[in-house]
């Protein structure tokens, strides 16, 4: 008798459970629709920069990591194919490497035989190239990092002025009467502190990751200008 008293126990706690994680979904929803119009457009403007926030990390994420990618003995095949006076071989390995490393070298490679300024300036050109296009995008990104906490702050503001609007004109002010300001101040709030957030801390990752990448590069156009001022058996 005990044990079928207990199992009924459970099966009770469980289908609480069950109905207190419905109501606590239905209250998120709740919240969002009982905000008023304003807040319905302001949480939707915030999910969509969550979005885009979230797609433009992992893009340049992705395409940062590739950037970075190079292999360790890639400066050692150079040296060794300048040093032979293969420059055509140089040259393909280059190619085969899609880096921003190996596209200042090889750059590089193609103004052997002018001035060393030459040779530097124009690997600085390919340089500069190179990280403009490793930084795309995340100006936006950061922008979206102001922009949503700010957003949602202007929801917090409307909402409070809806709510001491609702209190000036109402006869009888009760709770249900506050409710649907109170409800945009503090959705519109969470969502734009949740995306601003979201979207500073991956900024601040890609940011790291380019200055990784920006290390190697001057790295290897340090060893290909010391390279260049070693003498060089050409054919």
């Amino acid at each position: 008798m005990n044990l079928l008293n207990f199992i009924a126990l459970l099966q009770d706690q469980a289908v609480n459970l069950e109905e207190q994680t419905t109501i606590e979904r239905e209250s998120l929803f709740e919240l969002i629709t009982k905000s008023g119009w304003i807040g319905i457009v302001i949480v939707l403007i915030l999910i969509a920069m969550f979005v885009v926030a979230v797609y433009l990390f992992v893009e340049r994420y992705s395409a940062i990591q590739r950037a970075g990618k190079i292999d360790d003995n890639f400066m050692n095949n150079i040296r060794a194919s300048v040093q032979a006076g293969n420059i055509m071989g140089a040259k393909a390995l280059c190619q085969s490497n899609d880096s921003p490393a190996a596209h200042m070298i090889e750059k590089g490679l193609m103004r052997i035989g002018k001035p060393l300024t030459d040779v530097n300036a124009s690997i600085e050109n390919v340089g500069n190239l190179e990280l403009f296009r490793l930084e795309k995008n995340l100006s936006t990104l950061a922008s979206i990092a102001g922009a949503a906490p700010m957003i949602g702050f202007f929801g917090t503001v409307t909402g409070m002025i809806l709510a001491f609007y609702q209190m000036a004109t109402a006869e009888n002010v009760t709770p249900d009467v506050l409710a649907g300001g109170i409800y945009q101040a503090l959705i519109t709030t969470a969502f734009g502190l949740f995306v601003g957030i979201f979207a500073f801390i991956a900024y601040n990752l890609l940011v790291s990751s380019v200055e990784k990448v920006v290390y190697k590069m001057e790295r290897t156009s340090v060893e290909f200008m010391d390279l260049l001022q070693e003498p060089v058996n050409t054919p």
